[in-house]
């Protein structure tokens, strides 16, 4: 069979990571993700059973090849003649022809997907084709080199869907993403509980009644099913807007995007963005952050940012790991997802908005943008059973920061992280962290060394011409006006005392713990006036946006945004 399609099926399905042998949110292994039911066990031996039967793969490939089912977990060679036997075996059932010319294999394609609806299906394929159309090239987490070269001309055969005769995705009015993608609407609860509450989000009235800034990736750090079990629990008071599934990238809405979702864990975020929940876990090493996922991701995004005028930079699409706390005690156990792990330049790039560099070794500002496939951290606690031993090698799109320009040099410290303790190289501690796509002022360069402000210290990491981690780019940057010595930052925009009306309860301006002193300066990345969204009650014509004139800039001040008042520093472009 091409060669082509088994590049790009499998591209789809792993990004051609052969992630250790390590098993799938959909049970599946290797570079073709091979399922394998048999594998799993417990509660998750319930949802396995649930999925489509196409998707346990495994022992019939171990069957049309001779292979033992162990070999096609483990041996990337063997996954990949046991995947190429599947697709085969597919193009014989649909009377298709054996053909080299990779257009012939669509409806072969779509079903490998394993979809249980025709739409599901055809994205997938259509996907996969993408990707023959524009070509790939990635070094996987083996450290092999892997090239797809772009074929324009494969206009793929799509009449063959028709004969796998899956049914139709049953598609409510409710759904709000782009006709090319595959949307259910599963809704959250709204309901009020028996102690005189409610959940699990708000009635609003966005854009009208809120500008939305923002859209923040999470991780589910659960399987889809769960997921969508609790966004749908009566008395679970979380909820977001989406849930994707790894291995085909289907998607499913539960809140309407004019509504808020308590998602953020930051009641000021909540009202101002769309939370967009992946499949997957943080500390599993990038494993089954799927191509299928990401482009479906990537779509959704680009629809939702075109709608609502949300720019797509790094200032605008967070993950939940750049959302600040609210307060001084809710900063420690803020949510870290989706992680190092999560590819955000490649994200970028499939959003339309590639990060690439703006200025030279002079500019005043830079954007992190390692290499993600040879940028490879040292991490640990990716093994609950051994907390302290080594995440296995993979690609990452954070860096360590360090108090000196120097190997071995202690990582810097986040007092509202670690109130009593140091920073960790744990997978799950962003504490001395700086992702990609973050924009930062430098403070000092020594070498190969880059120190840039990083919550009120000089943060440094390796920086060498030849083999950069970050790149100049010109944004504007804040520092506190002359004759202050510091200036508080905040979790939170606002509004002053004077905007509230009697009914309302003041929220008072509380500064988070960290020191924005004089002589730092800090990256902005939009500047808002305060807004507060009093909603605590069922009733929803009772809830009030409560607007003021105090005018605050965002600041990449950390690893997470945060807010000064725009009375306290002089803004200026790099």
């Amino acid at each position: 069979m091409p060669e082509k399609i088994l590049l790009a099926v499998s591209y789809m399905e792993s990004r051609w990571d052969c992630n250790g042998g390590r098993i799938s949110t959909a049970a599946g292994f290797g570079p073709m993700h091979l399922t394998d039911g048999d594998a799993v066990s417990g509660s998750r031996r319930d949802q396995v059973d649930g999925l489509s039967s196409s998707l346990h793969t495994l022992e019939r490939a171990a069957e049309l090849t001779g292979e033992s089912a162990e070999r096609l977990r483990k041996d990337p060679a063997a996954n990949i003649d046991g995947g190429a036997a599947l697709l085969a075996e597919y193009q014989r059932a649909l009377g298709a022809p054996p053909s080299a010319d990779p257009a012939d294999w669509y409806g072969a394609v779509a079903r490998y997907s394993g979809a249980t609806a025709e739409e599901t299906a055809a994205n997938f394929a259509d996907e996969v084709y993408e990707v023959i159309h524009e070509g790939a090239t990635r070094m996987t987490d083996t450290g092999t080199e892997v090239t797809l070269p772009p074929s324009p001309e494969v206009q793929p055969s799509r009449s063959w869907l028709a004969r796998l005769d899956l049914p139709h995705l049953a598609r409510a009015d409710a759904v709000e993403c782009p006709g090319s993608l595959a949307c259910e609407w599963i809704p959250a609860v709204y309901v009020e509980t028996p102690e005189g509450g409610y959940v699990n989000h708000d009635i609003a009235d966005r854009p009208n009644s809120q500008t939305i800034h923002y859209i923040v990736i999470h991780d589910t750090e659960e399987f889809y099913d769960a997921a969508i079990d609790l966004v749908q629990h009566p008395t679970r008071p979380a909820s977001w807007h989406y849930t994707l599934r790894s291995h085909d990238g289907h998607l499913a809405q539960h809140v309407r995007t004019k509504d808020v979702a308590w998602h953020a864990r930051n009641w000021y975020l909540n009202p101002k963005s769309i939370g967009l929940e992946h499949e997957g876990f943080l500390a599993a090493g990038g494993a089954w952050y799927t191509e299928a996922m990401y482009r479906a991701s990537a779509k959704l995004v680009r629809y939702l940012a075109g709608r609502f005028g949300i720019p797509l930079d790094r200032a605008h699409i967070l993950g939940h790991d750049n959302v600040p706390g609210l307060l001084p005690e809710k900063v420690e156990k803020m949510h870290v997802d989706p992680g190092p792990y999560w590819d955000w330049a490649h994200y970028f790039y499939l959003l339309g908005a590639p990060l690439r560099p703006d200025g030279d070794s002079g500019t005043a500002t830079v954007m992190i943008l390692p290499d993600y496939d040879r940028n490879r951290p040292h991490y640990i606690g990716c093994d609950k059973k051994y907390p302290e031993a080594d995440c296995p090698a993979h690609g990452s799109a954070s860096i360590w920061l360090h108090t000196e320009p120097r190997e071995g040099a202690p990582l810097v410290q986040d007092i509202g992280k670690h109130p009593t303790g140091e920073s960790t190289f744990n997978v799950s501690d962003h504490a001395a962290r700086a992702v990609t796509g973050q924009r930062y002022v430098v403070a000092e360069r020594r070498g190969d060394w880059t120190a840039i402000w990083y919550l009120g210290q000089k943060a440094w990491f390796h920086n060498p011409q030849s083999d950069p981690v970050a790149v100049p780019s010109r944004t504007r940057m804040a520092k506190p006006r002359p004759g202050l010595n510091s200036v508080p930052v905040y979790g939170r925009a606002y509004p002053e005392a004077a905007a509230y009306p009697p009914d309302v309860e003041v929220q008072p301006l509380v500064p988070l713990q960290y020191t924005f002193a004089a002589g730092q300066s800090y990256t902005v990345g939009l500047t808002t006036t305060g807004e507060f969204y009093k909603a605590t009650t069922f009733d929803a014509t009772q809830h009030k946006v409560i607007r003021g004139t105090l005018e605050y800039h965002q600041i990449q001040f950390g690893h997470r945004v945060m807010f000064v008042k725009s009375e306290d520093v002089v803004v200026t472009e790099a």
